[in-house]
């Protein structure tokens, strides 16, 4: 796989692209890379496409993309789960909705860290509860939790679900373990449940591990990870990612909950998850390499421009740029008029932050740079 390559998206009605359409503003906002999918996703595809029948086809019977998720949460992160244990889902967005409905009853809060994933900050709200932010700190050139305001919100009688992003986005920290030894400890003694975002799981640049939240002693029973192949593997057209969840009461809660809600993950989608996590560990290795070169880039590019502030993430990518130096009313509106589109921090919680997708390749960092530096392209 050849990550260099600029394929044009112009036209191809990508989400990312459309939103600039027709300007000189280079898209850098939505989370998705401007990668080819590995070839034998393709492949995979392409032999079920060649196949003809696309009626309904559900996990339970189609085990293959199940088996896959098992072998690969060995592979990676030494983690031993049960297939029973897996509750496929069309996204994790429905699914941190599901586990909202599934967990909380009316009149709870809903704990959430910030900055962060606008659905995420969106979802207490959707289901009519209310939302409790916590805030992160930097610590020695790392961004990480501020506990004591995890503490004294999970202080809260009302307070009954935690949803968090670990990898962290739009931050990029990798929780270590004694900040979730920390984590376990406060909503265990509150009665909290813990649903964990680690859609970014699989994009780790820095030498550290991914540690799953239910795959933790103490919150293995108190806790739903979600995952996807979708980020990792640029599918996320496809619709398709799953819940971890060892606690069978909470399994059957979850499922009750998801019932009439949310349609079955597609046919198309299990298949390119099978295909990612069996046959592109190569490709998916190259990626990260050639993803930590962009990152090491564009880091010190963004810290070289006046105004500007970014502390290096240890996985996603995704960079998170402090521009409150650049003293301006609107940080999207200045990045635009410079011909770049990021993700706007008001969204996420911060109004004089914005966050840029470096999942491309490196000819269009270096444009987006020029642009940024007010430099002729």
């Amino acid at each position: 796989m050849n990550f260099s390559d600029k394929p044009d998206r112009t036209s191809s009605k990508a989400h990312k692209w459309e939103k600039y359409k027709g300007t000189d503003i280079l898209p850098m906002w939505i989370a998705d890379t401007e990668f080819r999918c590995a070839e034998p996703i393709l492949s995979a595809l392409h032999q079920r496409i060649d196949d003809g029948l696309f009626g309904y086809t559900l996990p339970a019977h189609d085990t293959d993309a199940s088996e896959a998720v098992v072998a690969w949460c060995q592979r990676q992160y030494n983690w031993k789960i049960d297939p029973s244990w897996l509750v496929w889902t069309p996204g994790v967005v429905p699914a941190f909705n599901v586990a909202i409905q599934a967990y909380c009853q009316a009149g709870d809060t809903v704990i959430v860290q910030t900055p962060n994933y606008p659905p995420i900050l969106a979802a207490p709200a959707i289901n009519h509860l209310k939302r409790t932010c916590i805030g992160s700190i930097e610590v020695d050139g790392r961004w990480t939790l501020d506990f004591d305001a995890l503490e004294e919100a999970a202080a809260d009688p009302k307070a009954s679900l935690f949803i968090m992003c670990n990898p962290m986005n739009p931050l990029g920290t990798v929780l270590n373990q004694a900040e979730l030894d920390t984590i376990a400890a406060i909503c265990r003694k509150h009665g909290v449940m813990l649903c964990s975002d680690e859609i970014h799981c699989d994009l780790i640049l820095d030498d550290v591990p991914h540690l799953p939240a239910s795959a933790h002693p103490e919150l293995a029973e108190h806790s739903v990870t979600l995952m996807a192949a979708s980020k990792t593997f640029n599918i996320a057209g496809l619709g398709t990612s799953f819940a971890i969840i060892p606690n069978e009461k909470l399994r059957v809660a979850f499922n009750h909950a998801a019932r009439g809600r949310l349609p079955s993950v597609t046919v198309t989608g299990l298949t390119a998850t099978n295909a990612a996590f069996r046959h592109c560990d190569e490709w998916h290795q190259q990626q990260v390499a050639y993803l930590t070169e962009n990152r090491d880039y564009l880091v010190t590019e963004i810290n070289k421009i006046d105004g500007l502030k970014a502390i290096s993430p240890a996985a996603t990518f995704l960079l998170w740029v402090d521009a409150s130096g650049l003293q301006v009313p609107d940080t999207q509106a200045w990045c635009e008029a410079k011909g770049v589109g990021p993700s706007a921090g008001r969204d996420f919680g911060d109004k004089d932050c914005f966050r840029l997708n470096f999942g491309c390749s490196r000819d269009y960092l270096v444009e987006a740079i020029k642009k940024l530096q007010g430099r002729d392209v």
